[in-house]
């Protein structure tokens, strides 16, 4: 199981971006920890967000809610979403 207190589920999650989504021109050294991941930050979409959620669902082993009013928040940066995997993790 990945720990937050370390860096390797952020950079995990990372190359999980760049990985399923195919942005082939950025590396992991590339995307901010706190970088928003969509509109003006890193640019992602709702189609990404889609396939975003699925990847990390497959690889994790945890069940994201689309509806849940907080899910926007926790795919807003890569900090965000590691804490979301790890609290996932731990329930």
């Amino acid at each position: 199981m990945s720990d937050l207190n370390t860096p390797s589920l952020v950079l995990e999650i990372k190359e999980l971006i760049i990985d399923a989504l195919g942005l082939e021109d950025i590396s992991a050294e590339d995307i901010g920890n706190e970088q928003t991941l969509f509109g003006e930050g890193l640019g992602l979409d709702s189609v990404d967000a889609l396939e975003l959620g699925l990847a990390i669902q497959k690889k994790y082993g945890i069940k994201i809610d689309a509806d849940a009013k907080d899910t926007r928040n926790h795919f807003s940066n890569v900090a965000s979403l590691a804490a979301f995997v790890t609290a996932k993790q731990a329930a």
